[in-house]
């Protein structure tokens, strides 16, 4: 791979699709420069731009490439679609009709940063393809992050918390691999720690390193968040455990790897390893069987959440725990 040679950046308030709002482009620079090349491997954050963004609001961010880029990094399940456009520079286009393309996935954009004095800091949310939302209705933002921040909203000025998603569908816990990127283990500086303003941290992994390994064991799995939670109180940032949800009747439920499902769900709650723990195997398990989804929560392949199961998970957690933990009141 080579580094990426990018020619123009716009952001502006999206109108849905690739519609954006007319008069609120503005161009992206970087060190004052229209244009910017990154090294392969690294990232380059841009200088601030100056627009006002309301709570929720969806943002369009177009790149132009002058020329072929090679193999593009990117986020393969964004539950949303990306557009992009016949030849010639159309970052600054209000209208569709210059992106008649699209994708399910996200490229090149790693993050955005927004300043709001509202807001105290930042929940990370941590996990594979249901905290990136798999299972949710594209394009609606009903992914269980996206609830919880609307939640959030709801406490009093300067203590609201923002919600960043580090979901990424196929991640495990312990094992890098391939489009489900590094593991949790190896990603957890720069999708967690690294993000500005961050106070706390999600965890729900563990799912596919089950699925997918059968001689997983929850002493391995335990020794993992073990890990991630020693590295998150080093820097300050709080931990809530999530428990694995149920899974009989998806592709890789087998009865042993629901033995150490639930292994590991019994040390996540009684452990006090974590500074709070997300019961979401409690709200997402069917009373008559609970080795199942429960059938309202369940998208239909019996291991990832539906939009109301989604928003169940968000419920049950409390915006005034994540507060408190914000403050730093698991010290």
């Amino acid at each position: 791979m080579g580094p990426l040679h990018i020619n123009d950046v716009r952001v502006a308030l999206s109108a849905g699709g690739s519609r954006t709002v007319p008069g609120t482009s503005r161009r992206v620079t970087f060190d004052g420069k229209d244009q910017v090349t990154i090294p392969a491997g690294h990232r380059e954050f841009s200088d601030p731009v100056r627009m006002r963004v309301g709570n929720g609001q969806n943002l369009a961010i177009s790149i132009f490439f002058r020329h072929a880029t090679g193999p593009a990094t990117w986020h393969p399940v964004a539950i949303t679609r990306s557009y992009y456009s016949t030849p010639g520079d159309h970052s600054a286009a209000a209208s569709g009709a210059d992106f008649p393309h699209s994708a399910g996935a996200w490229f090149f954009l790693d993050g955005v940063d927004v300043v709001n004095p509202s807001v105290y800091g930042a929940v990370v949310t941590l996990g594979p393809s249901t905290t990136d939302g798999v299972g949710s209705t594209v394009g609606a933002n009903e992914r269980y992050p996206d609830d919880l921040a609307r939640h959030l909203l709801g406490l009093p000025a300067g203590l609201r918390l923002s919600v960043l998603n580090a979901g990424l569908s196929g991640n495990q816990l312990l094992t890098n691999g391939g489009t489900a990127g590094q593991s949790a283990l190896e990603r957890f500086d720069r999708d967690v720690l690294e993000q500005s303003g961050v106070r706390v941290v999600i965890i729900w992994e563990g799912t596919n390193d089950i699925g997918d390994h059968a001689y997983m064991t929850a002493r391995r799995l335990i020794a993992g968040y073990r890990r991630l939670i020693a590295e998150a109180h080093a820097h300050g940032v709080a931990v809530v455990g999530a428990t694995l949800q149920p899974d009989e009747g998806a592709r890789y439920y087998s009865p042993h790897g629901n033995e150490v499902r639930e292994q590991v769900n019994r040390w996540i709650r009684t452990s006090g390893a974590f500074d709070a723990v997300a019961d979401f195997d409690a709200v997402l398990r069917d009373p008559a069987d609970p080795l199942e989804l429960r059938p309202a929560y369940d998208s239909g392949d019996h291991l990832h959440p539906s939009d109301a199961g989604y928003l169940a998970i968000a419920d049950s957690i409390s915006p005034w725990l994540l507060a408190d933990l914000a403050l730093g009141e698991w010290l």
